[in-house]
């Protein structure tokens, strides 16, 4: 069992409530959640856990990481907000992935899939992002997309329009999501967008762990 905490370090961050009658031990299931969110196909987390004599499906890991329902901790109260969106392929369909990252601990503070960009579905964004963080006093960090800089205007939120410091937090964050995501070709195949989300939530809390 010491070498599973080796592996696996901590992982407080998961919450395995959802399990009713698995067979699975809990530390290595832990173990293959963190490790397929830290980078190894579905097919090699399936082989390091049968090096402990646990033999589990492809889609059982799948389903454990869907079923675990991870998403970023609540409750920040951070000074910035780097705020952005990049596309994200599902299936072929192109879809806006919106993240809000606190710059200065480079953590995710909300991660959202939406099917367009506007100046509505960013107000929804921020709707959401209020509802989980202290952001009110907080300078948003935006570059020169106007739905952003509207959305965060009528939302009577500060913000400022950067290209580079700060800002660059959640540039990083993407950069290393469409790397993670690089296996797919920057593409979700044969999921839906719930699925798709779930997954990159679930990212993102396992990003938030290592900063």
């Amino acid at each position: 069992m010491a070498e599973i905490v080796r592996l696996s370090g901590c992982s407080d961050w998961i919450d395995l409530d959802f399990v009713e009658r698995e067979r699975t031990p809990s530390e290595l299931m832990e173990l293959g959640i963190r490790l397929y969110l830290s980078g190894l196909s579905l097919s090699n987390t399936v082989s390091e856990l049968e090096k402990f004599g646990v033999k589990r499906s492809r889609k059982t890991v799948h389903d454990w990481v869907q079923k675990a329902d991870l998403q970023p901790a609540s409750d920040a109260n951070p000074d910035h907000v780097a705020l952005d969106e990049t596309v994200i392929r599902i299936n072929g369909q192109q879809f806006w992935l919106y993240a809000a990252v606190d710059p200065e601990t480079n953590r995710f503070l909300h991660l959202r899939l939406f099917t367009t960009t506007t100046t509505a579905v960013t107000q929804q964004f921020l709707r959401e992002l209020r509802e989980k963080h202290d952001v009110s006093d907080a300078v948003f960090l935006v570059d020169h997309a106007q739905y952003l800089a509207a959305a965060l205007h009528r939302a009577g939120l500060r913000f400022q329009t950067v290209r580079h410091g700060n800002r660059n937090a959640v540039e990083r964050v993407f950069r290393e999501m469409k790397r993670r995501t690089s296996s797919f070709s920057n593409s979700f195949s044969h999921v839906d967008p719930a699925t798709a989300e779930t997954w990159l939530q679930a990212f993102a809390v396992w990003w938030n762990s290592l900063n």
